[in-house]
């Protein structure tokens, strides 16, 4: 918009004219007023310390002549709305380039009015600051760019990583139900729990690339809070036992019962917490309270304490706690293993949850970290655990072999389901890829149909989709679990687009494959 505001008054200098001299003369922004053929009939001197021209340069000249010529269509444009505006209309700004006496050009924003037969413009010099608003731009386009090859690299990574810690896991458990020495027992034992550390790794790198990246997210459904519990509880009362420390619960009465949440987050934070808790305790105890609360407006909180007589950490230890990749013992003699991530997710889901979380210490005698979380209570039963297993292949009604459709491209995996699989006496089948799964699933019946997501030719997901496709004709339909070593939201809500009925993230051990078989035969 032409750069100018017209109060079609007289430009004159004598009478007001003083005044609007005096007034142009202290103006540190451009001032200008111009008639309505674009002729400057008066400047500010401040067109001297800005532009370089002098005011008699100035007027009686062409005001536009000094326009950049890439803006010169939309300052003619804003130069009509402000010609035509009707009295009450907003004032609106235009910004664009005008050329210095040296040559170079300056970006300036303008406001304009007219009164009369003169516009009457006010402009001040934004080059600097939109310059710098051209550059957060660009580096905010450039974060998020990296954001997305992060996100890209770590999905990659994840999927490379599970796939042979598939491997080793699935093996080692099929091993573990076998008949083994002593001392083969305890390699085995310690193989797993490698296993299960390096997957725990994984997952929370995970985790913090979804957090950053706000796509974590949370999955509320009905289910027993005292059930939620019971898991983290019993497997960190064993591992406190293994040291010698004394694991106690006090849970109250009020626990009992269906809450609305995220019990899978809420499992997290707490194996999360109990697990520090065993960690950094080297004698003692370890002291869980959970209770429930109402406030005035009805509204239901779970608490959680967990209490030990570990190391604990001074204030400045804890400020830095919650954050990333912090641990109160960062140095090189530290006796604790860990990547530092697991108390700043803890917060992070607390947070997505509407809960707090806090911690205080005393370095030598223990520390007490406390959760409150909003959990509402329902009056509906909960649905039983998948994990639990419903007894659906042990109970079905049919003396043949569960009939299974392996599609996995890598020899490994092929074998670790295989191994699962025995243990039940399922007929599998096994297939390479998913052309061949396809052509086994058009051609047979099966019970269910195990895809992995990522194989070469044709991949899990378009086979799903072709199958589904397929079934569509006949009327039948066999349950889908897709197996992948991709186990971020989004493939999971991909494998559930394509068909899945359900997405069991690698590595597999028998209770999770066997779980989710059951799970899709009992729905």
């Amino acid at each position: 918009m032409i750069p100018l505001v017209t109060d079609g008054g007289d430009t004159s200098t004598g009478g007001q004219g003083g005044d609007i001299d005096s007034f142009f003369d202290v103006s540190l922004d451009l001032l200008v007023i111009r008639d309505l053929r674009g002729i400057v009939v008066k400047v500010s001197p401040s067109w001297t310390a800005i532009l370089g021209y002098r005011p008699s340069e100035i007027e009686g000249r062409p005001l536009l002549g000094l326009v950049h010529p890439d803006d010169l269509q939309a300052t003619w444009d804003s130069v009509r709305e402000v010609e035509t505006r009707r009295a009450g209309d907003p004032v609106r700004g235009q910004i664009n380039r005008y050329r210095h006496k040296n040559g170079h050009y300056l970006t300036l924003e303008w406001r304009a009015q007219r009164r009369g037969q003169h516009i009457y413009g006010a402009a001040r010099d934004v080059t600097e600051r939109v310059a710098a608003e051209a550059e957060l731009l660009a580096a905010r386009a450039a974060a998020e760019a990296a954001n997305r090859a992060k996100s890209d690299f770590l999905a990659n990574m994840s999927h490379e990583i599970r796939t042979p810690l598939n491997g080793v896991i699935g093996i080692v458990d099929a091993l573990s139900r076998t008949g083994l020495e002593p001392a083969q027992a305890e390699m085995v034992d310690l193989i797993r729990d490698s296993g299960t550390t390096l997957e725990r790794l994984v997952s929370d790198i995970l985790d913090v690339s979804k957090i950053e990246a706000g796509k974590l997210d949370l999955e509320l459904h009905a289910f027993d809070l005292e059930d939620a519990l019971r898991g983290p509880i019993d497997v960190m009362r064993a591992k406190a036992a293994d040291k010698g420390l004394a694991f106690l619960v006090d849970i109250a009465p009020e626990v009992s019962g269906t809450f609305l949440g995220d019990s899978t987050r809420l499992k997290q934070v707490l194996t999360n917490l109990l697990s520090n808790a065993v960690k950094f305790t080297a004698e003692g105890s370890v002291v869980l309270t959970a209770w429930v609360t109402e406030d005035a407006e009805d509204q239901t909180f779970l608490s959680l304490t967990i209490q030990d007589t570990g190391v604990g950490f001074d204030e400045e230890q804890a400020a830095l706690l919650f954050g990333r990749f912090n641990q109160a013992d960062s140095t090189i003699t530290r006796r604790f293993g860990g990547t530092g991530l697991g108390l700043s997710i803890c917060r992070s889901l607390m947070q997505l949850m509407g809960g707090e979380i806090d911690a205080s210490s005393e370095p030598g005698v223990g520390s007490r970290f406390c959760i409150t979380l909003p959990l509402p209570r329902v009056d509906q039963q909960a649905p039983s655990d998948p994990a639990q297993g419903a007894g659906v292949i042990g109970s079905r009604a049919t003396d043949r072999p569960l009939r299974v459709l392996l599609a996995e491209d890598h020899p490994t995996n092929q074998r670790v389901v295989q191994l699962i699989l025995d243990g039940i006496g399922a007929d599998l089948v096994i297939v390479g890829d998913g052309a061949q799964a396809l052509a086994a699933a058009t051609q047979g019946t099966f019970d269910v149909i195990l895809m992995d997501m990522q194989m070469p030719g044709m991949d899990g997901l378009t086979a799903t989709r072709a199958i589904r496709s397929h079934e569509a004709k006949t009327n039948l339909r066999t349950p889908i679990l897709m197996l992948s070593a991709n186990a971020m939201a989004e493939h999971r809500d991909e494998a559930r687009a394509a068909g899945a009925d359900l997405h069991v993230p690698k590595p597999i051990t028998a209770a999770s494959l066997l779980a989710g078989i059951e799970s899709v035969l009992a729905g």
